[in-house]
């Protein structure tokens, strides 16, 4: 059996949005009630089999970030919460997911659960690097990504995409 598990479980949710760079999960070892250390550990192992070299935590708190640690796996901590103003916390986001994607770093994004807001991160991100050069297309390539429509939190934090500084550089 223990081959079957070394190289860990993939982490629920788990989606590509630029294939073999960056991709999108629900947090390791699963959200609030849910989440269990033995799972976080084995998705943990998975990310890490995969290539990954980052894990960029979107968690308000600072959970999880010692299991990357312990895994000696590369983390970075952006914490945006459901109250934060996307326009003092996304543009920094966005440079740095930018950067290390030039770097050719293998990036896994999460926060709680794979929910709107974080769809409207990611197709936010997509508009604001130009990789898409309309908000609409963004959300739409975003929900076909994800299997699922996106609601007005993620659409609303895709509109704010347009007048957040830095998104012309290439």
């Amino acid at each position: 059996m223990r081959g079957k598990w070394a190289a860990g479980i993939k982490p629920r949710f788990f989606t590509w949005v630029i294939k073999d760079k960056l991709a999108v999960c629900e947090r390791p070892g699963g959200y609030a009630r849910n989440h269990r250390k033995v799972r976080r550990r084995e998705e943990i192992l998975w990310i890490k089999c995969q290539g990954f070299t980052r894990v960029v935590s979107l968690l308000p708190s600072p959970h999880n970030l010692h299991a990357y640690d312990e895994e000696q796996l590369r983390w970075s901590h952006v914490p945006f919460a459901v109250n934060d103003d996307p326009a003092a916390v996304l543009p920094d986001l966005y440079q740095q997911l930018r950067a290390w994607l030039r770097e050719d770093e293998r990036v896994v994004v999460h926060q709680e659960e794979v929910s709107d807001r974080l769809m409207g991160v990611v197709a936010g991100y997509l508009h604001w690097s130009r990789l898409v050069p309309e908000s609409a297309q963004a959300v739409t390539i975003v929900e076909r990504l994800f299997a699922r429509q996106m609601g007005p939190e993620g659409r609303e934090l895709v509109a704010t995409v347009s007048s957040l500084p830095g998104g012309q550089e290439q």
